[in-house]
């Protein structure tokens, strides 16, 4: 597993294009996902070892214009369970306590999700990255109330002060047909 990874979250399709190239050319990073959003903004999603992945993101950046960017973010020492929140293919065995945190960005969900994950003993379910949702994003979360209460509150901290928090939301015992909507 690479040991970070890069984001950038462009205002526009096509200066979201251009960083892409710019990210891939800068150094040897792996290309995880690049990607139109909701309203009409753009996601580069590279990993690598941490220096080129700084690298990457720094060119990116210059390439596509600090004045495009949405977000940003070079993560080191990801959590394991993140990836496989980001794609969808987290497989949780039942709905205990639910944690949610929304954020209007996507690379402050990426951040909160991979705080909370790492403060608690929580299942990291999903994180919905702005696709029909108005470009918002949304960090799901299951466990013991109390862990959940942790995790949501560590996630939510970690981006509150970049102004991308939308609201949190902590379900000590959801109702059995909610598990369908999130499990």
């Amino acid at each position: 597993m690479k040991s970070a990874i890069g984001l950038l979250e462009m205002k526009n399709i096509t200066k979201g294009i251009l960083a892409a190239d710019a990210m891939l050319k800068a150094a040897p990073v792996e290309l995880v996902t690049a990607q139109s959003l909701c309203p009409g903004k753009y996601m580069v999603m590279v990993a690598g070892d941490v220096g080129a992945v700084q690298s990457a993101v720094s060119s990116g950046r210059a390439a596509g214009g600090a004045e495009n960017i949405v977000d940003e973010f070079v993560l080191p020492n990801l959590h394991p369970n993140l990836f496989p929140a980001l794609t969808g293919c987290t497989e949780a065995k039942q709905l205990r306590s639910l944690g949610l945190i929304e954020s209007y960005s996507v690379a402050s969900a990426i951040i909160a999700a991979d705080t909370a994950v790492k403060a608690a003993a929580v299942e990291l379910l999903e994180v919905r990255l702005a696709r029909g949702m108005g470009g918002k994003a949304l960090v799901t979360l299951s466990g013991e109330v109390g862990a959940v209460t942790a995790a949501v509150r560590a996630g939510s901290s970690a981006i509150l002060d970049s102004g991308f928090l939308a609201d949190q939301l902590v379900l000590p015992a959801p109702h059995k047909e909610l598990a369908a909507l999130v499990l």
